[in-house]
């Protein structure tokens, strides 16, 4: 969910972290029940509470989703590589797992840059070798499809699936998010699939729109980052690709895995996600 630079994963150097600034990472792990996280991130995390106590259902929502669009890309999709930019700290349910539970032979490369993230990739490297994790600049595209390991472990010639969860909603107008997806997908082979998730604001004055504008505006305060945007903005990040049923949606109404058990919170709505496949 970071996007500065970064080195290989195989590095020995374990990079630094500092406990005294909140990281993106840790205050997500925090929402997910995690135990990878600093008091300033806990505090984080008690200060969005102030505005809503549901808003652990948003970052739940976000998973949620993600499992199911791996499960439908490991099986419906015929997926078998999946390059997961921004995977964030381990939770239950990763990406690898819900995949290469469909099929054993699938090939996830993760891709982060948070120090404490990079710690748990290179566990990872150990127990899976068809997992396998990057400490790279998901800002910088080219430089990120051209790292030793994305080149060796993914093929490029064949359909692969591109997840952007949570990461384009940290990614500034100033460094614009279309443009960065656009080179994304400029270099996928036909076939491949792009899956983003992102945080939305109806900007139309409602009651959603004003908790959307709160969450947004205590984010930038705490991390610096993670911006609402509207439907129109987010689905120009597909870049004119075809999006799968149902398209773009609030993330809880995308395949849900069974009828609904409860109302759906105002601040579920605002995860949004969608999938869409390049022809």
């Amino acid at each position: 969910m970071s996007a500065v630079e970064g080195n290989s994963a195989d590095d020995p150097i374990l990079p630094f972290i500092d406990t005294t600034k909140p990281s993106v990472a840790r205050v997500y792990d925090v929402f997910l029940g995690g135990k990878d996280h600093y008091e300033v991130d806990r505090e984080v995390y008690r200060r969005t509470l102030e505005i809503t106590p549901e808003v652990p259902l948003l970052t739940r929502t976000f998973r949620q989703w993600l499992i199911r669009v791996v499960r439908f890309l490991a099986s419906g999709a015929g997926i078998d590589q999946i390059l997961d930019c921004g995977s964030g700290l381990p939770t239950a349910e990763n990406t690898h797992q819900v995949a290469q539970r469909v099929n054993p032979e699938t090939t996830v490369v993760y891709v982060d840059n948070d120090p404490m993230v990079i710690a748990h990739g290179r566990a990872l490297l150990e127990e899976n070798d068809r997992t396998h994790f990057v400490d790279a600049n998901l800002r910088d595209a080219e430089a990120l499809l051209a790292h030793p390991t994305v080149t060796r472990y993914l093929d490029m010639n064949r359909p692969l699936a591109l997840m952007q969860c949570g990461t384009l909603h940290h990614i500034s107008d100033e460094d614009n998010p279309v443009d960065l997806m656009a080179r994304y997908i400029d270099a996928l082979p036909s076939g491949s699939y792009v899956a983003i998730s992102h945080f939305y604001d109806p900007a139309d004055g409602s009651e959603l729109s004003e908790l959307s504008q709160k969450l947004e505006t205590n984010l930038l305060n705490a991390v610096g980052s993670g911006w609402c945007r509207t439907s129109a903005q987010i689905e120009a990040m597909f870049c004119g690709l075809e999006l799968v049923e149902p398209g773009l949606v609030p993330a809880v109404d995308w395949w849900p895995d069974g009828p609904r058990i409860r109302p759906v919170a105002t601040v579920e709505q605002i995860a949004y996600g969608a999938v869409a496949r390049k022809p």
